[in-house]
């Protein structure tokens, strides 16, 4: 088989997996009776001012997933997920907003309130409550 059609058939074969975002995953919140939805709060930091400044929010766990949102430094993010270096996180960008995510919530179930919800790389999260 000659290069070109070599080199030709492997980009072919490779493009789907290149192309194709995974489907998202959504962050759980609770599952504990007695203890807030989510328990603790982190920070954006350790961002470079110099490069990007901003932590990017995905729909799953991963690179691999679709960006939706950014998070400036200070940021400030409920951790309620977790899957390896990764935390799923609900979070406002408005002040006085109440996510509804610090009473008890005994069943294990998908964020569905009035905040944003994501997965956020664990690195440029600081935890400072909880």
């Amino acid at each position: 088989m000659r290069l070109p059609v070599l080199l030709s058939t492997v980009a072919a074969a490779l493009m789907p997996v290149c192309a194709v975002a995974q489907d998202s995953r959504p962050v759980l919140v609770g599952g504990e009776a007695q203890l807030d939805a989510c328990g603790a709060v982190g920070q954006v930091t350790g961002l470079d001012p110099n490069g990007d400044n901003f932590l990017s929010v995905r729909t799953g766990p991963g690179v691999e997933f679709q960006r939706i949102d950014r998070l400036g430094p200070n940021q400030l993010v409920t951790l309620c997920d977790n899957a390896g270096n990764w935390h799923g996180v609900v979070y406002t960008l408005e002040p006085g907003i109440d996510c509804g995510v610090s009473s008890p919530q005994s069943n294990r179930a998908p964020y569905a309130g009035p905040c944003k919800s994501g997965w956020v790389y664990a690195r440029y999260v600081t935890l400072i409550a909880g």
